[in-house]
């Protein structure tokens, strides 16, 4: 297989012929030039030195450095190989509360964004598992359905904010049940679901859903955002800049930490508080790594040898020899008729 690392560089042999043209233009304007000086055999003979046979390869040796210059930052690349990659992991069903209660920011910068912050990162130790990504308020939706494609999982996982769900609320029990039917039909692989949620209006029968899936083999962990403690939500109209009730009273929202842990215990995971990203990343690895892996995806690269280093040598063959051949005639080579 043949191709090129950066074919946009190809697009340069577009103006090698306007280079040709305007050589050409010149040259038979310098033609002219010495032809009103007298016959040109009489010219030879009263200036053996002159070679215009020699002007003219010293330019066609300039003309095929820049195309080997051209090719060389195009990156031609031969195909060697086909590597086939297989891959062993879980499927993971990822599930995040966009209600606006996340916008609170008793966690820098806001509740929403440190679980991103922490998801990505967990997506990228992650890299051998399938994905898939639920958001949910008031009703749960699937954000992006089971994938090996880790990067895109990434990228669907930036593009979540609270205007995904314009129903508020916090239906986890809705998000747990959408997320069992959102793995694949192998029985054999190991599954598990990650809950990302302050637990805010929490509309019941979540630990009951949590318990089902455990009795299905889905692993349920909750990861906490927030803190018990609370924080005034944004966007308020009260003169503050926090959200108040119909009394005027500035609302706080609270992590509602005891039902975020009866929902991983009933569910046979792991709670973990998000307030260290670090600490939650590692205890949520080492929770997923208890289930067994299963090949996941089987992927095939094809390697490719860069032939840069035998474009460099033609490149500095070819300017070598244009330096090395004179306008003129050497002294020594004056007899010597391969440029007349």
């Amino acid at each position: 297989m043949f191709r090129f690392g950066n074919p946009e560089f190809l697009w340069l042999f577009a103006a090698m012929p306007l280079l040709l043209v305007v050589y050409l233009y010149l040259n038979i304007r310098k033609r002219k030039d010495v032809q009103k000086m007298g016959n040109l055999n009489t010219l030879r003979l009263m200036m053996p030195e002159l070679s215009l046979k020699r002007s003219y390869l010293k330019f066609w040796f300039i003309f095929a450095a820049l195309c080997a210059g051209i090719l060389l930052v195009a990156r031609p690349q031969f195909g060697t190989k086909v590597e086939t990659v297989e891959k062993e992991g879980i499927e993971l069903v990822i599930a995040v509360d966009v209600s606006n209660s996340m916008l609170a920011n008793d966690l820098s910068p806001n509740r929403l964004s440190r679980a991103r912050q922490i998801l990505s990162r967990l997506i990228d130790v992650r890299k051998n598992d399938k994905v898939a990504l639920i958001v949910f308020a008031g009703e749960a939706y699937v954000q992006m359905p089971l994938t090996s494609d880790t990067q895109s999982a990434k990228i669907f996982l930036n593009t979540i904010d609270p205007s995904l769900v314009p129903v508020q609320g916090t239906a986890i029990a809705q998000a747990i049940s959408l997320g069992m039917t959102s793995f694949s039909a192998d029985e054999e692989v190991s599954r598990a679901m990650v809950i990302i949620t302050d637990g805010e209006d929490h509309e019941g029968n979540a630990a009951e859903q949590a318990a089902k899936a455990a009795e299905a083999g889905v692993m349920i962990n909750v990861l906490g955002v927030g803190s018990p403690e609370g924080s005034p939500l944004p966007g308020g109209d009260t003169g503050s800049n926090y959200l108040a009730d119909s009394e005027g009273n500035v609302v706080v929202s609270r992590l509602n930490e005891e039902m975020a842990m009866e929902i991983a215990r009933l569910g046979g995971g792991l709670y973990v508080r998000a307030d260290n990203s670090n600490s939650a990343i590692r205890a949520l690895e080492v929770q997923l790594d208890e289930l067994e892996t299963t090949r996941t995806a089987s992927l095939s690269y094809s390697e490719y040898d860069e032939q840069f280093p035998l474009l460099g040598w033609v490149l500095l063959i070819i300017l070598l020899v244009e330096v090395l051949i004179y306008d003129k005639k050497n002294r020594l080579f004056r007899n010597v008729k391969l440029f007349r």
